[in-house]
C-alpha cells in the first residue's frame, strides 16, 4: 500500500479516536517537537554554548559523516494588510526608514552568527525566505539585504533558495529583480481564485493579479514555482472549491500546497470569535477540510501529478524538492535570523524576540536577538524527526536506525502498533508508510508519539 492508497480495513472497533469536527481555536498542525511551550528562556545558556561548539556529525553513530546541512532563514514581517486568519508576526504600519533599520538588522544579526564555530566552514544548502511578505520590499531593498547575507555567507552550494511572495506585490520589474537574485522555487501565496473569498478572509491580493504574476514569473523561467491554497476559509463552498481547484491545476503549477485552516489564538478570526463568545470558528470543519484537500489531490494526481506530503503534490517528483521542508524535518541546523524567527543550532532550539522593538534593540545593543530556547535530548530529536518525516508519507526502518541505532519498530513500537490496529499505517519490508486516509490528518496522531510529560499542554 502506497501513501496514496485509502484504508480499506478501518473498522469501528479499529479506528482513531474520533476527532473534534469543529475547527476551534488553537494550533492544530505539528510543526517542531518538544512543543514550543516548552522553550524558555532559562534556556538560553545552552544555546549560546552550542553556538560555540562544531557543527554536529549527521550521526553520533559514524563520524565519518559529514557535518549536517547549514540552512538559513530569513523572516520578512512586513504585509500591505493582515490577514484574518494569520498567526506570523507582521506588520503593516512600518515606512521605508523602519524598513531600512531593520534589513540593517536582520543583516547585523547574521554577521554576529558568521563567525561563530557552529558554521564550521559550511555554507548554506538551502535557503528560504518567509513572512510575512519577503515580496513586500522593493528590488533596491531585496538586492541590499541578499548583497550583504551572500558576503556573511556565500550562496555559493546553495542547492536552493525559496521566496514567499503576495501576488499583489509583484510587478513584472520586481519578479525579474527575484529571479536575478538566485530563487529556484517562487512560492505563490493565492491561497483561493474566488475574489469575495479572497477579501472576506483578509488576503490583499485579487484574481487578475494573481493572472498577470503568474504569467509573467512563468515567461522569465523560475526553475520551480508553487502556489499556496487553503482549504475551509470562511465563507467556503463546495462549489467554490471545486472551481479554485480547477483553476489551479489549469496553472499547471510545478508543485502545490494545500493547507488546512488551523485559527490559532493570535488570530483576527479568534478576536472576533472571543468578542462574540463563540467556540467554533466560521470555518469548515476538519473532515470537510479534509476532504476538500483529497479532491485537490485526486485532480492533480488525474493530470499526472504524486502527492508527496500531507499537503503537497508535485509534477515531476526527479525535479521538484523541497529541500528547505527534507532539511528541517531531517534535523539540519537551521539559521535563522529576523524577528521571532524559529531556529535549530546543534541540538538546540531557539526563538528570536517576537516583537519589532525588543528585536532591534537586541540586535542594535550588539546582542544576539534570542528570546528562548530548548536543548533537546537524543530521544526528542529521534521523536521529533520521524514524526516530521513520518508527514511525507513513509519512513525507512534502514535510515533511521542508521542515524538513531534503533528500529522504528521497536522505539515507537506503541505507537506504531496503535496506528497500524487503527489501519493508519502499514509496514512493508523498510517502508513504513501510512495510508492516505491517515496522511489527510497525520497531525492529531502524532501525539501518540509524544513523551507523556509533553502531552497535556498547549502547543504553542
Amino acid at each position: 500500500m502506497t501513501a496514496t492508497e485509502s484504508p480499506t480495513d478501518i473498522t469501528a472497533e479499529h479506528a482513531p479516536p474520533p476527532a473534534h469536527l469543529a475547527t476551534t481555536a488553537g494550533n492544530y498542525f505539528v510543526t517542531n517537537y518538544p512543543p514550543f511551550s516548552f522553550w524558555k528562556p532559562e534556556f538560553l545558556p545552552e544555546l549560546h554554548a552550542a553556538l560555540e561548539r562544531p557543527p554536529a556529525q549527521r550521526s553520533t553513530l559514524n563520524s565519518q559523516l559529514p557535518p549536517v546541512p547549514l540552512g538559513l532563514y530569513t523572516h520578512i514581517p512586513f504585509c500591505r494588510k493582515r490577514c484574518h486568519f494569520c498567526y506570523f508576526k507582521v506588520y503593516t504600519d512600518k515606512d521605508s526608514a523602519a524598513i531600512k533599520g531593520y534589513v540593517d538588522a536582520v543583516l547585523r544579526e547574521l554577521e554576529m552568527y558568521a563567525g561563530k564555530p557552529f558554521i564550521g566552514g559550511r555554507k548554506p544548502k538551502f535557503i528560504y525566505f518567509g513572512g510575512g511578505t519577503p515580496s513586500y520590499l522593493s528590488p533596491d531593498q531585496l538586492k541590499y539585504l541578499t548583497d550583504g547575507m551572500k558576503r556573511l555567507l556565500p550562496w555559493d552550494d546553495a542547492e536552493e533558495v525559496t521566496f514567499e511572495a503576495e501576488p499583489g506585490t509583484l510587478t513584472d520589474h520586481k519578479l525579474r529583480a527575484i529571479r536575478d537574485l538566485g530563487v529556484t522555487r517562487l512560492s505563490l501565496g493565492i491561497e483561493h481564485f474566488d475574489d469575495h473569498i479572497l477579501e472576506i478572509n483578509g488576503r490583499a491580493h485579487r484574481s487578475k493579479e494573481i493572472a498577470r504574476a503568474y504569467a509573467y514569473a512563468r515567461e522569465i523561467g523560475f526553475p520551480q514555482i508553487n502556489i499556496d491554497l487553503i482549504a475551509g476559509m470562511v465563507e467556503e463552498t463546495e462549489e467554490k472549491w471545486i472551481e479554485t481547484v480547477a483553476k489551479a491545476v489549469a496553472l499547471q503549477p510545478d508543485s502545490l500546497t494545500v493547507y488546512q485552516m488551523e485559527v490559532p489564538y493570535n488570530t483576527g478570526i479568534y478576536q472576533q470569535m472571543k468578542a462574540q463568545g463563540q467556540l467554533v470558528a466560521p470555518v469548515a470543519d476538519w473532515e470537510t477540510k479534509r476532504r476538500w484537500v483529497d479532491y485537490a489531490f485526486c485532480e492533480f494526481e488525474k493530470v499526472g501529478y504524486a502527492v508527496n506530503s500531507t499537503s503537497t503534490v508535485v509534477r515531476d517528483a526527479n525535479k521538484v524538492k523541497f529541500l528547505y521542508r527534507e532539511g528541517l524535518f531531517s534535523g539540519a541546523d537551521l539559521l535563522s535570523v529576523g524577528v521571532a524567527s524559529f531556529g535549530h543550532i546543534n541540538g538546540v532550539h531557539y526563538q528570536n524576540q517576537a516583537d519589532f522593538d525588543p528585536y532591534l534593540a537586541k540586535v542594535n545593543a550588539g546582542e544576539l536577538p534570542i528570546f528562548r530556547a530548548y536543548p533537546t535530548k537524543p530521544d526528542e530529536r529521534y521523536i521529533r524527526e520521524f514524526m516530521l518525516m513520518l508527514k511525507l508519507g513513509s519512513n525507512s526502518r534502514a535510515s533511521f536506525k542508521a542515524k538513531f541505532g534503533t528500529d522504528p519498530l521497536e522505539q515507537f513500537a506503541a505507537a506504531l502498533a496503535l496506528l497500524k490496529d487503527w489501519g493508519c499505517l502499514t509496514v512493508d519490508g523498510d517502508r513504513i508508510v501510512l495510508t492516505r486516509d491517515a496522511l489527510l490528518q497525520v497531525d492529531r496522531l502524532l501525539m501518540e508519539f509524544f513523551k507523556p510529560e509533553h502531552r497535556s499542554t498547549r502547543y504553542a
